[in-house]
């Protein structure tokens, strides 16, 4: 087999390594931007290198290095910078400097933890939050978030760099808070958490349904904070969440990389110890909540039934159905009825569903999701309607940006004749 060429192994290396390299700067530096400047710094190197040199054997490490490098030539600029500002102000009035804060026994050395709370600062709204820390953490791209969020690219896009800025100005610590501000972030670092699960679940473009280093590090990060935050039932919520949905993980492709839709997968291939993690950290959930379930612990219940049914047929998607219902009035989202429409549709058969998706055809946020025709194309078919279930896989497919969907939704459409 050829080797990759130096170009595609830093792609692939830097969309990997990058929060990482990012994080760990970011601990030097104190500025996640500056961080972030650092990294792009580091791949340029690699750019110029790599070609020359051969991909070194830890391309990871190799980044780590050279930013850290480059942060450590830059703080020492700034000591001597302040060192020079030292000897002209020797005969200023100086201030005593403030006394060292004691260590605290729930800090976390976890640069990639510090860096999702840093950028959910209460400083930047809540859609910037999650952009920024998608972006950095997740590595995800303008377009990748804009999808994530089902909202246009240069709106995502202005977000990033008013995030990045707003977090520059006010010196925001690179650090894990403690207390009431460790709450109030709280909100946004789930569902940070929760997107960047679901971009490596299903990825919104490129060749790859899956990417599994996302959800490798979404998935630990809730682990961490489960650990973190014991009485905190959403935390354990989330977890439970992304231990079930990882737990399928392996039937969700074929060979080929082609997805494998849920009433098809090898139920044999679900990572049964995942299950049992997930089972365990939604146990805790209810155990902690003091009252109505959260929007993850609902979710978490969702998969739960899904998980724990050896067979498609065996699903309970009443219950299901009565889930998303309570989900929909904790958290209205035009996604989650049509996620109810899907379980309606199982309950009580498809005819009852298309009225529900109709209902949701004027919703500006799916206008451009694909899933919206697909779910349609499907309830059209099972109603023996084969021409309008085409024209809505084709539509599905035009509008689906990752590639192995695109092919699925193709396919899907060629077969409304013969299924």
């Amino acid at each position: 087999m050829a080797e990759p060429r130096p170009t595609e192994a830093l792609e692939t290396v830097f969309r990997l390594e990058s929060p990482r390299v990012i994080a760990g700067v970011a601990r030097l530096v104190r500025d996640v931007g500056i961080a972030e400047e650092l990294t792009q710094d580091a791949l340029v190197a690699a750019l110029e290198q790599w070609p020359r040199d051969g991909v070194p054997d830890n391309p990871g490490a190799w980044l780590m290095a050279t930013a850290r490098r480059r942060a450590v030539d830059l703080i020492r600029r700034r000591e001597n910078y302040a060192r020079k500002l030292a000897e002209v102000g020797r005969d200023l009035p100086t201030a005593a400097p403030p006394p060292e804060e004691p260590a605290d026994p729930e800090d976390i050395d976890d640069d990639l933890l510090r860096l999702v709370f840093t950028t959910c600062h209460p400083a930047l709204s809540a859609e910037a939050r999650i952009a920024l820390t998608l972006r950095l953490l997740g590595g995800l791209t303008t377009p990748e978030i804009a999808r994530a969020f089902l909202a246009p690219e240069p709106t995502v896009a202005q977000r990033i760099v008013r995030a990045k800025r707003t977090l520059a100005t006010k010196n925001v610590a690179f650090e894990v808070p403690y207390g009431p501000d460790r709450a109030a972030r709280l909100g946004s670092v789930l569902e940070v958490i929760y997107l960047i699960f679901n971009e490596g679940y299903a990825a919104t473009a490129g060749d790859d349904w899956l990417r599994p280093a996302l959800c490798e590090d979404a998935l630990r990060l809730a682990r961490v904070l489960s650990a973190l935050m014991p009485k905190e039932p959403e935390v354990h919520g989330l977890a439970a969440l992304l231990e079930f949905q990882a737990s399928r993980t392996a039937a969700r492709t074929g060979p080929d990389g082609a997805p494998v839709l849920l009433k098809d997968q090898n139920r044999r291939r679900w990572n049964r110890m995942l299950i049992t993690r997930g089972i365990t950290a939604l146990d805790r959930a209810h155990t902690t909540s003091p009252g109505a379930p959260g929007p993850y612990v609902l979710q978490a219940a969702i998969a739960a039934c899904h998980a724990t049914a050896y067979t498609y047929e065996e699903t309970d998607w009443p219950r299901i159905a009565t889930l998303y219902g309570l989900l929909a009035a904790r958290a209205p989202s035009p996604v989650v009825e049509l996620n109810r429409a899907v379980a309606v549709s199982m309950a009580e058969g498809p005819a009852p569903a298309l009225t529900l998706v109709d209902a949701l055809a004027a919703e500006a946020a799916l206008r451009d999701y694909h899933l919206f025709p697909s779910v349609r194309g499907d309830l059209l078919l099972r109603l023996g309607r084969r021409a309008e279930a085409r024209t809505e896989f084709e539509r599905a497919a035009s509008l689906a940006r990752n590639e192995r969907e695109r092919e699925l939704l193709t396919r899907r459409a060629r077969e409304t004749d013969t299924a």
